[in-house]
């Protein structure tokens, strides 16, 4: 073995270690302990040595500096990186170093003692000496049923660049409390937990950027309860994050859940942006037309609750599919989901429950070379807007859009192609619809109002198939 310093950095290198790897890569993943796979991948890794301790040394002598330039190294107990010992850290991998986590727990705890908030009057002296710990250019794969990948606790300006982890639990955890966090072009791969595990944490200011999440089976990117502002996920790749067989579920790609701490109102969550991504798998792409993968899974699922739900996220520019139900909010408030794509849903396209001012404007609905129901479902909600949107061959026999028990919808502008059935109100009250086109609907009215909905103006739409209107209905079509 040797050990060398250049400008302060400490590297290592073991000269005498020869190891052949033997990758095998499939769509659809056998079920192997995590020490199979590792032994799939690096032949022979169970005969490599503990390095934990050496490891763990050479951090603290660094000072937190730290290159790892070996291919492999095996460890079982936590890399802990104590900011307030070692100050502000780096820790690459140079893309070429592979950490083997044989033990539980996470294979870099990065752990400081920032108290405050993001403001800078809460700031003490020394937790700028912490500041932007950063781990970069390394794999991780996990070969214990509870090994984690990267822990965050208590830091300031953390970031996680190129980092790979597979075969963990938890791929990526923040606990306690965070701020300005940066997750950018990492591959967080086929874990048995939870890709990005937000978890019960204080954190505000967290950017996840270029990421590929995918086959993590208790979901992509999981909130969980905690108090979160400003989460913005951007131009990320979020894919299957749910079992791979016909279990049901509900974990999903991006999961929002504060419904854990129902009477608690210092958890909560607001100000979230999701914008750019590909979100999909694993429902109608399963090989079968008869069976659902992951059944209940969810592409974007906000679970508030009611003394203080998730407000103020908006869902932008994304391609949503594959899972299902697209998108299911249950509980919010102040939501925008405009510009989106949403196909291939397996049942439906979107839910949204018991939520006030949500906004669903400017997006496309096709299941495209699926038949299925796709219904858009607005239940229990008051003052939303459905409006500018195309709706094609959606087959759902009682509403392609079903507004149920609300108060204060204004339905506008929508385009409904060759649709099972149209737009249906049941029990509302002050709705409108207006300026929407249905055409080609097969096998029910276009726009149908039942007795108990109250308050109905219906003005300037044009309807090519039948109207089942209520007779207090202020009703004005372009057909007339």
């Amino acid at each position: 073995m040797t050990v060398e310093f250049r400008g302060g950095v400490m590297r290592l290198s073991v000269l005498s270690l020869s190891l052949s790897i033997a990758c095998s890569v499939c769509f659809s993943f056998p079920v192997f302990a995590q020490s199979e796979r590792v032994a799939q991948q690096v032949d022979g890794y169970e005969g490599l040595p503990d390095r934990t301790d050496e490891l763990q040394a050479m951090i603290e002598r660094a000072e937190g500096r730290l290159e790892l330039v070996d291919a492999f190294y095996r460890i079982s107990r936590p890399l802990i990186v104590d900011l307030e010992t070692l100050g502000a850290s780096s820790l690459s991998g140079q893309s070429r170093s592979t950490i083997i986590m044989d033990g539980p727990g996470p294979a870099f705890l990065i752990r400081g003692t920032h108290d405050g908030t993001a403001s800078p009057k809460s700031f003490k002296p020394q937790t700028w000496n912490q500041r932007m710990p950063t781990l970069s250019d390394l794999e991780i794969l996990g070969a214990h049923p509870n090994a984690d990948g990267v822990q965050l606790e208590g830091t300031v300006g953390a970031i996680l660049r190129g980092v790979s982890v597979r075969w963990t639990r938890h791929a990526v955890r923040l606990e306690d409390r965070n701020r300005n966090v940066i997750i950018s072009s990492c591959h967080l791969y086929q874990n048995s937990g939870i890709g990005l595990f937000l978890n019960d944490v204080n954190l505000h200011q967290i950017n996840v950027v270029g990421c590929h999440i995918s086959y993590n089976q208790g979901g992509g990117i999981v909130v969980r309860d905690g108090n979160v502002r400003n989460l913005q996920v951007a131009g990320c790749d979020l894919e299957a994050n749910m079992p791979l067989d016909e279990t049901p579920t509900r974990a999903a790609n991006l999961w929002i859940d504060v419904s854990g701490s129902a009477d608690d109102k210092t958890r909560s969550i607001a100000e979230v942006s999701i914008t750019g991504c590909t979100i999909q798998h694993s429902a109608n792409y399963s090989g079968s037309k008869e069976k659902t993968v992951a059944p209940g899974g969810a592409n974007i699922r906000l679970t508030g609750k009611s003394i203080y739900p998730i407000d103020s996220v908006t869902i932008t520019g994304n391609v949503l599919s594959d899972t299902t139900i697209n998108l299911d909010l249950e509980h919010v408030m102040d939501v925008t989901v405009s510009a989106n794509t949403f196909f291939a849903p397996k049942p439906q396209n979107i839910r949204v429950v018991e939520s006030q001012r949500v906004i669903l404007q400017g997006n496309t609905f096709n299941p495209r070379q699926f038949v299925r129901p796709g219904k858009i479902t607005f239940e229990g909600c008051r003052d939303c807007l459905i409006a500018n949107s195309t709706l094609h061959h959606l087959a759902a026999s009682d509403g392609s859009l079903e507004i149920v028990e609300c108060d204060g919808i204004s339905v506008a502008g929508l385009v409904l192609s060759d649709c099972g059935t149209g737009i249906v109100c049941r029990n509302s009250k002050e709705v409108l619809v207006s300026g929407c086109l249905v055409r080609g609907t097969q096998s029910g009215p276009d726009l149908k109002v039942d007795e108990a909905s109250k308050q109905i103006s219906v003005l300037g739409n044009h309807f090519q198939g039948s109207i089942q209107v209520p007779p207090d209905a202020r009703y004005r079509s372009s057909v007339e």
